[in-house]
């Protein structure tokens, strides 16, 4: 598998947070745009905002935007945003929302009709709660969209990759990949971590990031 075998519209998501989503996200529709593709990025979910020009915006969203290169409606790319940093069901309950799956699916498919790439990032990973009832892996497969992983190189990564895996397969969400993001440049033995996320996931990454300072 390498990034151009990749299809046309896939969720990146990750085996924890802060494993560098949202760069490889952005590194991917870079990629994309420079072989003349319509690229938009998604963030469906997103919590740790600020109050910028009269609308709730988070940095992630932004980076995702400034690489996109169609002009696409702010609450498409971002359905929900919400001001605190922390977990997604626990900040909609604060605001007296709920994350509704088909409210982001209705997003999706809009921005579908305007670009020939829609890459969406989810927020931490598979397992996160979105409601009283539902998880990211649910947002999935209610988009229907295989699973791009994002592993973030560093001390426990193995265990996380290999559960992250894990519960692709047994929620039956299709997997095109998976990409290794160097988050701790003083890891021991990255190599050796490699090869053995290689061989275990059964698969080279079709990305593989050095250490590029702090991750989102």
């Amino acid at each position: 598998m390498t990034i151009d075998s990749l299809p046309r519209h896939f969720f990146v998501t990750g085996t924890d947070t802060g494993v560098g989503k949202t760069t490889v996200t952005v590194r991917l529709m870079q990629h994309f745009a420079a072989r003349g593709l319509k690229v938009v990025g998604m963030k469906p979910l997103a919590s740790g905002c600020e109050w910028v020009d009269g609308r709730w915006q988070n940095e992630d969203v932004r980076q995702l935007t400034a690489a996109s290169n169609v002009q696409t409606p702010p609450e498409l790319v971002n359905p929900y945003c919400f001001q605190p940093p922390i977990a997604p069901h626990i900040a909609a309950a604060q605001a007296g929302t709920e994350i509704q799956l088909d409210v982001i699916k209705d997003a999706y498919t809009a921005l579908t009709e305007l670009a020939d790439v829609v890459i969406v990032e989810g927020a931490g990973g598979l397992l996160v709660p979105l409601n009283k009832t539902q998880t990211m892996g649910d947002l999935l497969r209610v988009l229907e969209l295989p699973a791009l992983v994002v592993v973030g190189m560093r001390l426990g990564c193995i265990n996380h990759a290999l559960l992250t895996r894990q519960v692709l397969q047994q929620q039956k969400i299709p997997f095109c990949g998976w990409v290794a993001n160097q988050i701790d440049p003083h890891m021991s033995m990255q190599q050796e971590n490699l090869q053995t996320l290689v061989e275990w996931v059964q698969q080279p990454p079709v990305l593989h990031l050095p250490y590029q300072g702090q991750e989102t």
